[in-house]
């Protein structure tokens, strides 16, 4: 497996008690950490991250569970809720000397960086969102038949042992469907780097399925209490996503707007993947949140 991006440093950091996180740093300037979706790993920021290291220091890690990153084990739901994992990302920029950073996330790592923003305000400069939806929101759309579109959703919320054992049996079949079906260019994911995707989510079934786990538990109790208490985010977001709100019946702006005023929201036509089938064009974008 491929543990840095070319011309970047690969780095081991402690950000909490027994975890330890692989990333990825390069560039110079002030820094903007990366965190990758399911089910890829660091890698799916290689153009994104060369390209904004001409100005910045990048940072991209493997998310606890992910990739080169430490896997403990669940032995309660906040182990891998989004509030430990943005908790992860924290210490991991403070670790590499750095207080203040803005954040982009992509998939399972915008739900990271949403609660990061959430949390921790005075260390979230700029939030980056890369096409999905706040987890109370996306329970909340997900209705009827048109949930069919999430059934991993709910397959990796049941207990723990059945969705395990039933993705372990036929790991690269599983995690090789969602490559397939969200790709809008299956080109721009190569063959040895789907191998390597591949690869890491074989290795860490029970972590991932962890981590969505607490998407359907623990991170829903967080989010409601934030949106009961009036917590909103409070620095410049970008939102961009693919426009699933005319398939599914929601307003996905106006979800988002709800949670963060400064909102700059883009509805696209590129795939789920988009940093690696778009990466001028988001890194693009993240140059014109970072202005703001």
């Amino acid at each position: 497996m491929t543990t840095s991006l070319p011309g970047f440093t690969s780095r081991r950091v402690p950000v909490a008690d027994g975890v330890t996180l692989h990333a990825a740093v390069g560039g110079s300037g002030t820094p903007v950490v990366l965190l990758h979706g399911f089910p890829q790993t660091h890698l799916m920021w290689r153009h994104v991250a060369a390209d904004l290291a001409a100005e910045h220091t990048v940072i991209a890690p493997d998310l606890r569970g992910y990739g080169a990153s430490d896997k403990p084990a669940e032995t309660d739901p906040t182990v891998y809720s989004k509030r430990t994992m943005a908790a992860d990302v924290v210490a991991l920029a403070r670790e590499l000397g750095h207080e203040r950073f803005a954040l982009v996330g992509h998939d399972r790592g915008a739900l990271v960086a949403f609660r990061a923003g959430l949390d921790h305000p005075d260390a979230v400069s700029h939030l980056g969102i890369l096409d999905v939806l706040p987890t109370l929101d996306m329970w909340d759309v997900l209705q009827g038949t048109r949930a069919a579109v999430g059934f991993h959703l709910f397959l990796m919320a049941q207990p723990p042992g059945l969705p395990e054992r039933m993705i372990e049996a036929s790991a690269d079949a599983f995690f090789g469907h969602f490559l397939d079906l969200w790709a809008g260019d299956a080109g721009a994911i190569p063959d040895d780097v789907r191998a390597q995707y591949l690869a890491a989510c074989r290795a860490a079934v029970p972590s991932i399925v962890a981590d969505y786990r607490a998407s359907a538990g623990i991170d829903v109790e967080h989010d409601q209490a934030d949106r009961d208490a009036g917590r909103r985010l409070t620095m410049p977001t970008l939102v961009a996503q693919q426009d699933w709100g005319a398939m599914l019946g929601y307003d996905a702006a106006g979800l988002w707007r709800a949670w963060a005023p400064d909102l700059d929201h883009r509805s696209v036509t590129w795939g789920h993947f988009m940093a690696e089938e778009a990466p001028r064009e988001i890194a693009a974008e993240i140059r014109v949140l970072l202005a703001r």
